[in-house]
């Protein structure tokens, strides 16, 4: 079976992280969220890829190639984005018999992936507390009956996760009408293909739409969890590393530097001296995290670096970030309540109790910057020496 994967998506609601690099690009463990989507697929049967491509498509090309992981990889152009209908609109030349759809910037539980693949047209569903929040599906011993959209009175807690197995004739249901919302929806598609067939339902034990900075942190704190412990960088005899730490060939730890799992440290990274890493921590490839500073539950993008006496928590810094000297990240209100982050203009609440900062490629800080959670940091922004940050610039 051919899987889709959407991978055109700006990611508007993940800036400045997205500014330069498509959001199903961005890193999650030891790849790109992209990716994880593209081995459950594998995993579950898929024999050729179809990659649909946009912002930044030459990012995503590269990583692919023309073969991953033994199968074979097509792409597709979206111009614009209009729809998930309309992206795998794009793809529909290179469609032969039945087809999956998986979104490039979903986190799928794989088992159930693969119950998907094998069950014919379906539907992948979560179980959520709150199912008015998303698209719910009715169904009878079995078969899904309808999806309705953000229900006021949801039928059941089963919640559309975004992946879906489509017979042949699909490839002819893709031009629906545009939306209120003046997109193509996938789900006019699935209506159809309701009414057509008896569609069946794989239920995720866990699921994850990753569209703002807090969730790639939830995303790295998934698949990190998943690592098992492997040291195969330089590591100093004086270095401590507990738990399930990754260390991979070409990184290097340094004499006093703790490491607590669950944690990663990408090839060409640097650690330490004297440096403390904890919770679920990704250092990304060539990134440095120096003297004196303590990185807890953080990603650090490839080529970030922070220095020396810092503190970074619960915070994500882009490419080729720098932070000075004393740069230390607030990451937790004083009045117990979530810290709220900056989507599209509005201020929103993260539903976290502990979050940072985020920061966009090429950000420096000077020495003795203090940023308040919540903050973000534009792309190439940078600060005074001894600035306090409290709004986002």
């Amino acid at each position: 079976m051919q899987a889709v994967l959407l991978a055109a998506g700006e990611g508007t609601r993940i800036r400045p992280l997205s500014a330069s690099l498509p959001k199903p690009m961005l890193p999650v463990a030891h790849r790109p969220l992209v990716a994880h989507a593209a081995d459950a697929a594998v995993d579950a049967g898929a024999d050729e890829l179809v990659v649909v491509v946009g912002y930044e498509a030459e990012t995503v090309r590269e990583y692919f190639g023309e073969e991953y992981r033994g199968v074979p990889v097509r792409y597709a152009v979206q111009d614009e984005q209009a729809g998930t209908a309309d992206a795998v609109r794009a793809a529909r030349e290179h469609l032969d018999g039945a087809f999956a759809v998986l979104n490039g910037d979903n986190l799928y539980d794989p088992a159930a992936v693969a119950e998907l693949f094998a069950s014919g047209p379906s539907i992948a569903a979560v179980r959520v507390e709150r199912p008015s929040n998303y698209g719910v599906l009715s169904a009878e011993a079995g078969v899904v009956t309808d999806v309705e959209e953000k229900p006021a009175d949801p039928p059941t807690n089963l919640a559309n996760a975004g992946a879906y197995v489509f017979p042949a004739e699909a490839r002819e249901w893709l031009d629906v009408s545009a939306s209120e919302r003046g997109e193509r929806e996938i789900t006019d598609v699935v209506a159809r293909t309701i009414e057509e067939y008896d569609v069946g339902f794989a239920a995720m034990d866990r699921w994850l739409d990753v569209g703002r900075p807090w969730e790639l942190l939830a995303a790295n704190e998934w698949k990190l969890g998943e690592l098992e412990r492997d040291v195969r960088g330089s590591v100093h005899e004086d270095a401590d590393l507990r738990g399930d730490v990754v260390v991979e060939e070409g990184a290097s730890i340094d004499a006093g530097v703790v490491i607590e799992g669950p944690a990663l440290v990408r090839s060409g990274a640097s650690v330490g001296p004297n440096a403390y890493v904890r919770g679920a921590t990704l250092v990304g490839e060539d990134a440095h995290v120096g003297h004196g500073v303590e990185v807890k539950n953080s990603v650090l993008m490839a080529g970030a670096t922070v220095g020396h006496l810092s503190y970074v928590g619960d915070s994500v810094l882009g490419r080729n970030v720098n932070f000075g000297a004393g740069t230390n990240v607030a990451n937790l209100r004083h009045d117990g309540e979530a810290v709220r982050h900056t989507v599209k203009g509005e201020r929103v609440s993260t539903g976290r109790r502990k979050f940072g900062v985020v920061v966009g490629d090429g950000a420096k800080t000077a020495i003795d910057t203090s940023l308040n959670a919540g903050v973000t940091l534009s792309e190439g922004a940078t600060t005074k020496p001894g600035e306090v940050v409290t709004r986002d610039k």
